[in-house]
Order: C-alpha cells, then structure tokens, then sequence
C-alpha cells in the first residue's frame, strides 16, 4: 500500500530540512576532505560516530510520528541524517539523497545457523552448531543470486513519488562488499569447536574455507555478470568504519554501463581470530579473505580485533587502503608500522559514553593517541556504543571535545 496521508506529509518534510543541509557549503567541504583522507593526504585526522545499538536511546520509537511500520523506517533514516547535523558535529557528509536498493538476494548456503537466544533483553545470545563432523560439509551449497526486478520498480516507483521532487532519488545495486567468512562459519561451526579445529582438525577447517571463499567468489561473479554492483566511491560505509569518497576509483578506463569489482571498493575482517597467532591468522582466514579482495579497486581490513601483531600480513593484501586498529590494540606500535602509507582508522573505546562521564580522561585518551599518530592519516571512528545510558548529550559532547583536539593538530 502507498504510504500517504499525515505519514506522507511527516517524511516529506523531513526530507525537505534534509536537502536544506544538504546543501550547505559545509557538506562540500566535508566531502573534497573526505577524498584527499582517503587518497593518503593528511588533512586532519577525521572524526566519524556511529551511534549502532544507541540509537534506540537517541531517537526512541515514541518520539517518531508515523504510524504505518514502513514508513516509521524511512522516517528513523531521515531522523538519523537530521541528528547528525542538530547534534553530532562530526565529519559526516549528509546527502541529499534517498538511495532505492535493488531488490537483490540469494537461494542461501545450504545450513543456516542456530542460536541459543538470552533470556535478557539484548543479551548474547550462544551458539547451538550445525557442522558437527566433516562429513556435514557436504551440506554447504553455493548461493545463486536472485534479483526480483518487479520489487525493484515498485520500491523505486514509490520512492520517487514520495521524495523525487526533494530529494535525488538513486536506484542502486550491491555498494557494500565485506567478507566475513569466519564469522559465518563460527555460527555454524562453534567458536570453541573452530578453535580446537585448527589443532585437531585443521584439514576440516581449511574446506570448510574453501568452500565458503568458493561460494562468495560466485556471489561476487553473479552479481558482475548480472550487472548488480554500483559503485561505492561516495559516502557508502566502507570497512568497520569509513566511507568511500574518492577519486581514484572507478579508473580511466571505467565502462559507465557496468560496474566491475575493479572499480570498488571492499573489505573483509575475522574478529573471531583475535587472539589467535599470526601464522595461524593467516593460514586460516587471511590467505582466503585476500583471494576474495583481490579483483576490487582499493580494500580494507579489520574492525573490532588486535591487528598489531599482523600488519605485515594485513598490508600485503592486494589494493590494501584502510587498515582498522581496535581499541585493543597498541596505537603507538601500529603507527610505527603504518606510517602514512595506509588509512589509519582507530576506534577508540566506547565505553567512555558509560559509567563516569569523564571530559579529562577522554581528552587525555584522545590526545594520547593523536600525538603517537601523527606521521599517520588518522581516522577516528567511535561505534560498538551499545548504550549510553540514556545520555545522549555524551555522544554531542565527546564529538566536540575529540573535534576540537583533532583541528588542534
């Protein structure tokens, strides 16, 4: 059914304020910034916040206005662009802008994962594997993509009469490209059981990532063939944090009717290693992950897990760009190894949005850290915040101290 009356009228004047800060110089600068940042030029570090699991206390259900559920998400996605620019003084490029998404999936891998579900609200939740024994294996089927095309138009046609005279409505295909292979196997396999495979089992380990890099090497062929990629040199999430504003991508001799992975970005991460050896990191996850990258334009590595001791291996992955340093690594020992030839992109810890609000601590932290990179590109990206105890000023006010020390630099 067509979202109109009071839902209507509610999201077209959000969409309004959102093309009215779209337009602002700012947004410009931001963006030209963003571009000399991602092509290795130290213009500042760069500050960006993703508010993830906190959203729901920086804009909760009972303040949005429309009524029917679809029209509730559109109004969160404009509500979220608005809060970046009323409350977030960040780097964040607001767009004027509403993207459709091709109507793309896939037939599945043949094993989808259980879990164990908390009995607490947000709780975690454990594992309840399905590969219990190599022979399992077997069960793995390689994903066909399907693209509902009829789905596509009506999305699309619904979209441009809703925001198509206020917003420039884009219909786009596949634009974020992460691999995250142990992560998927983990849930079917177990985390302790992946661990104890890698001593007792490599062999079962090592198909297993065979078969899974097999898999997302089709997804990636079907998705080219069927000329479903977009290009992501723009504001698209890159990585575990980041975007992808440049103009090295897509190269010179890029066919505008079709998008290759050679003209994009991607990115891949294998959290579940953290505390795994190099050599084993390697072995395991890394040598896989790097024959997926391989075909793209420019890559990323990482999100929440120490790299510290694996950058040599992290930076000879093809087309390597943005390389995530955790919160758990050492910032001093990775900017000695990065230097200024990657995107250093830290994620400083979160949880300095609960408990004791502490100002000093934070700038401390903060400038700790600047000092130690600074013959890096430095990007500081602040996500995994669960909460912040329903405090939403924390998010304003720690943006405004870390930009402060950031155009101090």
């Amino acid at each position: 059914m067509a979202i109109d009356g009071k839902d209507r009228d509610v999201l077209r004047d959000l969409a309004k304020r959102v093309a009215e800060i779209a337009a602002l110089p700012v947004q410009a600068e931001r963006r030209e910034m963003w571009k000399r940042h991602n092509a290795l030029e130290r213009v500042r570090p760069m500050v960006l916040i993703f508010p993830e699991g906190s959203w729901r206390e920086l804009l909760p259900q009972s303040t949005l206005l429309c009524e029917d559920e679809r029209a509730r998400q559109m109004e969160v996605a404009l509500r979220r662009r608005l809060y970046y620019h009323d409350h977030l003084p960040d780097d964040t490029v607001i767009e004027d802008e509403w993207v459709v998404r091709k109507a793309v999936s896939h037939t599945g891998w043949g094993l989808e994962p259980r879990f164990i579900e908390s009995s607490a609200e947000h709780g975690a939740w454990a594992f309840d594997p399905v590969i219990l024994e190599p022979a399992d294996l077997e069960k793995l089927k390689r994903p066909h993509v399907i693209h509902d095309e009829a789905v596509t138009e009506r999305n699309l046609a619904e979209a441009q009469d809703l925001f198509g005279d206020i917003l420039d409505v884009k219909l786009r295909g596949i634009t974020h490209v992460s691999f995250h292979l142990m992560n998927f196997y983990c849930k079917l396999r177990g985390l302790c059981q992946v661990m104890m495979d890698m001593i007792e089992n490599p062999s079962m380990l090592h198909e297993a990532m065979t078969i899974l890099t097999e898999g997302h090497a089709g997804l990636v062929r079907q998705w080219d063939e069927m000329n479903l990629l977009d290009l992501n040199n723009d504001g698209t999430y890159h990585s575990s944090g980041g975007n992808g504003y440049t103009d090295e991508l897509p190269p010179a001799d890029f066919d505008p009717a079709h998008v290759h992975p050679r003209d994009m970005w991607a990115s891949a991460e294998s959290q579940e290693l953290a505390q795994v050896s190099p050599e084993m990191h390697k072995a395991f996850a890394l040598d896989y992950e790097a024959r997926l990258l391989a075909p793209f334009g420019l890559t990323g590595y990482g999100c929440c897990e120490d790299l510290a001791l694996k950058l040599d291996d992290v930076m000879d992955v093809p087309n390597m760009r943005r390389i995530s340093i955790s919160p758990f690594a050492d910032v001093e020992q990775c900017a000695e190894k990065l230097g200024a030839d990657y995107i250093f992109s830290w994620k400083p810890k979160p949880q300095h949005l609960v408990g004791v609000f502490d100002e000093e601590h934070i700038r401390e932290y903060i400038l700790e850290a600047l000092d130690a990179t600074r013959g890096c590109v430095i990007e500081m990206v602040l996500k995994d915040t669960h909460t912040c105890e329903h405090h939403p000023e924390r998010f304003t006010r720690w943006t405004e101290i870390v930009r402060e020390l950031a155009e101090a630099m």
